[in-house]
C-alpha cells in the first residue's frame, strides 16, 4: 500500500533577534523530509513569548490560512512541542492536520527502530505524548469497560483511551526493564573482564556511524538523514600496543529534545553514562557547529556524563574548501579527521590509548618462562609495548591497569 505523502507548512516562533530559529526550522524542514512530508512553506513569527492558546498569534493564523489554500498543504508542523491546548485550538482554527517538533521525531524514532528494545522506548515515547494530549469527543455516547471493577456509571470514551494508554504503558514498562535486566547483566560482565568502553556521541547526522564504521568494519547502516541510526550496537576495537576496547554508536542529539524521549530512552542512553570515554564528532562542515557542540554538552550534563573524559574529533574535513583551525576547550584531545577518507582515524585511536594510559602503571620486567602466563594477562588487560626473548626468561615493557599490577 503506497504511503500518503503529506505537503506540510512549518511554523516557529521566534523570541529574540539574532537567535537559532531560522537554523532550527530548517532542522525542522529536514525532520519534515526524513518522515515523508514534503515541505511547501515556512512561516516565522517574532514575538516576546509564544501564544499560549495557539502558539502564534491571531493574525499570523490568517496568514497560515491563506498559505493553506495557496500550497494546498494538508497540515502544519510547528517548531516547538505544543500543549494539548495549543493542539486543539490550532486545529480548530485552520482545520488540518496540526503536528509538533516532537511528533515528528516520534515518527522518524518509530520508522527506524529495529531491535525489540528501541521498539519498546519508541512505542512507551509515543504513548506518554498521547496521553497528555487525548481530548474528550465532546457529546459522544458514554461507553463501558470491559471486566469486573472497570464498569462505572457512563465511563466516557476519552477514560477508556486513558485507562487502555495507562495499561499499555505498565506493560511496556515491564518489557523494558526485563531488556535492562539483560542490558545491565552485560555490563557487569564487561566490568568484571575490566573490559574498557568507548561510547561515540554526538548531534544527529554528524557521522558518528560512519566512523564507528571505519573503525571496527561493521556493517551498520550509514545515511545522511536525521536519526539514521537509533539502536545502540557495540563492537570490539584493536588499539596500538593490542589493545582492546569496546566502542559504542549511540542515538544523535538534537536540539529541543522531547523529554519523552530522554525519559524513555534512558536504558540506552546509560551506555554513555557507563563509557569510560566519550568520542565528541562534530560535523566540521556545518555552519552551525558551535550550537550543536553546546546542545550535546548540554544533553550529556543532563544525563550525568559531564564530567567523562573527551576526545572531540572534527569529522567531515574532506567537504571543507579551505583548511580552518578547530577548537573544543572541554576536550581533553582534538582530532582533525574525515571517515570518508580515514583521515585522522589512527590519531584517534592514539588518542584514546594515551588516556587509557595515564590510568596504568608503566612496567618493566623480566618474566622466567614459567610465568609467561602474566604476559597473556598483560596483553588482554594491558597495553604491551615490547616484548623481547632473552635466555634467563621473556623482558616486557607495557602499561598496565591497577587492579592486574599485582598480579603482574
Amino acid at each position: 500500500m503506497q504511503e500518503i505523502e503529506e505537503r506540510v507548512i512549518l511554523i516557529g516562533v521566534q523570541l529574540q533577534i539574532g537567535d537559532d530559529t531560522d537554523e532550527s526550522v530548517r532542522e525542522l524542514g529536514d525532520l519534515a523530509q526524513t518522515a515523508g512530508a514534503e515541505v511547501v512553506g515556512t512561516l516565522i513569527q517574532r514575538r516576546e513569548n509564544i501564544h499560549p492558546g495557539t502558539y502564534i498569534g491571531r493574525g499570523k493564523i490568517e496568514e497560515v490560512r491563506e498559505l493553506l489554500r495557496e500550497t494546498e498543504a494538508t497540515g502544519v508542523v510547528c517548531d516547538d512541542e505544543l500543549s494539548p491546548a495549543q493542539l486543539n485550538n490550532l486545529q480548530q482554527e485552520l482545520d488540518c492536520k496540526v503536528m509538533d517538533r516532537t511528533l515528528l521525531i516520534l515518527d522518524i524514532f518509530a520508522r527506524h527502530a529495529t531491535t525489540r528494545e528501541g521498539k519498546i522506548q519508541v512505542e512507551l515515547a509515543q504513548l506518554r505524548y498521547r496521553a497528555a494530549r487525548l481530548t474528550g469527543l465532546g457529546r459522544s455516547l458514554s461507553r463501558l469497560g470491559g471486566g469486573i471493577g472497570t464498569r462505572g456509571p457512563g465511563e466516557k470514551k476519552l477514560e477508556t483511551d486513558r485507562r487502555v494508554i495507562r495499561t499499555r504503558i505498565g506493560h511496556l514498562k515491564q518489557e523494558l526493564a526485563e531488556v535492562v535486566r539483560h542490558r545491565e547483566l552485560i555490563r557487569a560482565q564487561r566490568q568484571r573482564a575490566r573490559q574498557k568502553v568507548v561510547a561515540l556521541v554526538g548531534y544527529t547526522s554528524v557521522g558518528k556511524s560512519a566512523i564507528f564504521r571505519t573503525l571496527t568494519g561493521a556493517d551498520v547502516l550509514e545515511d545522511a538523514k536525521l536519526f539514521a541510526t537509533l539502536d545502540t550496537t557495540t563492537r570490539m576495537v584493536q588499539l596500538p600496543g593490542r589493545q582492546e576496547i569496546l566502542l559504542t554508536d549511540t542515538v544523535g542529539f538534537i536540539r529541543k529534545l522531547p523529554h519523552h524521549l530522554v525519559e524513555a530512552f534512558k536504558s540506552t542512553l546509560e551506555e554513555v553514562c557507563c563509557a569510560d570515554i566519550l568520542i565528541h564528532v562534530v560535523d566540521s562542515s556545518s555552519t552551525q557547529l558551535e550550537a550543536q557542540m553546546h546542545v550535546v554538552y548540554e544533553t550529556l550534563s543532563e544525563l550525568g556524563a559531564g564530567d567523562k573524559p573527551v576526545i572531540t574529533v572534527f569529522n567531515k574535513q574532506d567537504l571543507l574548501t579551505e583548511r580552518r583551525s578547530f577548537r573544543d576547550f572541554r576536550a581533553e584531545k582534538c582530532i582533525l579527521g574525515s571517515a570518508h577518507t580515514g583521515e585522522g582515524m589512527e590519531a584517534l585511536k592514539d588518542a584514546v590509548s594515551e588516556i587509557l594510559r595515564a590510568q596504568k602503571i608503566y612496567i618493566e620486567r623480566l618474566y622466567p618462562y614459567d610465568r609467561a602466563g602474566a604476559i597473556q594477562l598483560i596483553r588482554k588487560k594491558g597495553e604491551l609495548l615490547e616484548e623481547a626473548y632473552q635466555p634467563d626468561g621473556i623482558l616486557v615493557r607495557a602499561y598496565v591497569p591497577r587492579d592486574i599490577y599485582l598480579r603482574v
